[in-house]
């Protein structure tokens, strides 16, 4: 192994494969409440969904889970999927979009970096909804280190972007 390689700058996560318990619970969820669109189905047991017309970002699956308890907090497995947002304008739409279904977060966190709403799908996965600040905005440490932190959003600041 070349202990000098680091993955190309350009390489991107391209899509995520949860297992789920209920198929059509969890695309009520996906796509009925955080929009996004149906792009191929496998009968009953699986089914694809992207944004913006991409062949899928994620996929759901009942081959291993159909009707499966919810996995264990503290066990190894995925902690969240990630959904990034382009603007945060498109952030303050989806919080209004779950405040007016009643959705509940499980958190909701400034990171400096980035801002995000955190939530747990029907079968209790772990999702985040966020926005990246532009990387001139990111902050530094003395010496130009990123430097994250985590303090709570503010969430009326948020829905001020719908104004």
């Amino acid at each position: 192994m070349n202990p000098s390689y680091t993955v190309p700058t350009q390489t991107r996560i391209g899509h995520v494969h949860l297992k789920v318990s209920d198929l059509e619970r969890s695309l009520e969820f996906y796509c009925g409440l955080l929009g996004f669109e149906l792009t191929m189905r496998y009968g009953a047991q699986a089914a694809f969904i992207s944004a913006g017309g991409y062949h899928h970002h994620i996929g759901l699956n009942t081959w291993h889970s159909k009707g499966a308890p919810p996995a264990p907090v503290r066990s190894a497995g995925l902690y969240h999927t990630a959904i990034l947002y382009t603007t945060r304008k498109d952030l303050a739409v989806i919080y209004k979009r779950l405040l007016d279904a009643g959705y509940p977060l499980t958190g909701a966190a400034d990171h400096g970096v980035s801002e995000a709403l955190y939530l747990n799908d029907p079968d209790r996965n772990g999702v985040e909804l966020y926005w990246d600040r532009p990387k001139e905005q990111w902050p530094s440490t003395p010496d130009g280190a990123l430097d994250m932190y985590t303090i709570a959003l503010d969430l009326e600041g948020l829905l001020k972007e719908l104004d």
